[in-house]
């Protein structure tokens, strides 16, 4: 993908060298990115961010990610058409993991479900909260 469709980061202002400098990746150099749709709130994706695909969502308004089994960096939808834009990032309190909520066009998982967890529900039992008395 070329740099004028991604954003070349020319424009990348102080604050925004010091938003990547706060934020914690891996020993592999990553973070993940958990993809939220801004709409209704459901979670659409889990995917992996190296600094450089973070630079390029901040500043081209599209979600890239760094494909851990490819080595390459890739764009959400240049391939399906199922395109994500970014509406907000937000580091979690430790800074070693991202909240990116998009307006999702199409599908979010690669096998064609809206989400990568439709369908996948495990079995688990259910706890119950107890208040505890004051």
């Amino acid at each position: 993908m070329s740099e004028e469709e991604v954003g070349d980061g020319a424009g990348i202002r102080v604050e925004d060298r010091a938003i990547l400098e706060s934020l914690v990746f891996g020993a592999d150099g990553l973070l993940p990115a958990i993809i939220q749709d801004d709409e209704n709130g459901d979670v659409l994706m889990l995917a992996w961010m190296d600094r450089e695909a973070v630079r390029r969502t901040l500043t081209s308004g599209r979600v890239t990610f760094w494909s851990r089994s490819r080595q390459e960096y890739w764009r959400k939808g240049d391939t399906s058409g199922h395109r994500q834009y970014v509406r907000s990032v937000a580091a979690d309190c430790d800074g070693d993991t991202l909240l990116v909520r998009v307006v999702q066009l199409g599908a979010a998982c690669h096998t064609g479900s809206r989400t990568c967890f439709d369908g996948r529900e495990l079995p688990a039992e259910q706890g119950e909260p107890v208040i505890a008395d004051r």
